[in-house]
Order: C-alpha cells, then structure tokens, then sequence
C-alpha cells in the first residue's frame, strides 16, 4: 500500500516555474514506478512523466518535453516535477501516481496506475 500527498501547486505566470513535490509512504518505495498526470477543466486526463524505480528512467509526454523534468529521491520517499517555461495550457490538477510495473506508464493508451494522490492545483495565467 502506497500513500501519495502532493504539495507544489499554485498561481504562475506563463512563461513561470513551479516545482510540484509528491511524499510518499511505504517502506519499499523504491520499487514503485512514479507517474504525474493531469486534467484540465472539460479535459480527459492526460499523462505528464514517469519514472522508474531506481529513477534510472524517465519517460516524458511529448507536450511537456524539454520544459519539466521528473526525479526522485528514494532516500526520503520523494517524487518531484520541475515544471519550466509553464503555459497556460498547462493549467490542471496534478496527480502523483504509484505503480510497481514502469511498463504501464509507457504503454499505449492512458495509464492507469495502482496509486493516486489527492492532486494539487496548477494554474498558468497568461
């Protein structure tokens, strides 16, 4: 069993930074893939970036290459994503998400991960 809490959310102007951070609980943490998705209002959830457990891996939505990078610390049970050059098409609610098989962030179609947290809001401003 995994336990997800995001903090990180906020206001930012387009063109902004945020860092969105997700703590997780577990002693085996590290054997969870991590994911971040999204939905924005009147949108279908979309997948943002994975990780793999050992943070060796990272597999990024095509909208957000280049601007957010995902990483981890296994150390302290962290998930993070650094989100750069932020748009407003980036407003959404950010999930963190826990699974223990990386292959179901990368597959075909939208993952649907074993794990979700609460979300935290993301609000780009133009």
């Amino acid at each position: 069993q995994v336990q997800l809490v995001e903090s990180g959310g906020g206001l930012v102007q387009a063109g902004g930074s945020l860092r969105l951070i997700c703590a997780a609980s577990g002693r085996t943490f590290s054997r969870y893939a991590m994911g971040w998705l999204r939905q924005a209002p009147g949108k279908e959830r979309e997948f943002v970036a994975a990780i793999s457990g050992r943070g060796v891996i990272t597999y990024y939505a095509d909208s957000v290459k280049g601007r957010f990078t995902i990483s981890r610390d296994n150390a302290k049970n962290m998930v993070y994503l650094q989100m750069n050059s932020l748009k407003p098409e980036d407003t959404a609610v950010y999930y963190c998400t826990a699974d223990d098989n990386y292959n179901n962030y990368v597959g075909s179609g939208l993952p649907r991960p074993d794990y979700w947290g609460q979300g935290t809001q993301v609000t780009v401003s133009s």
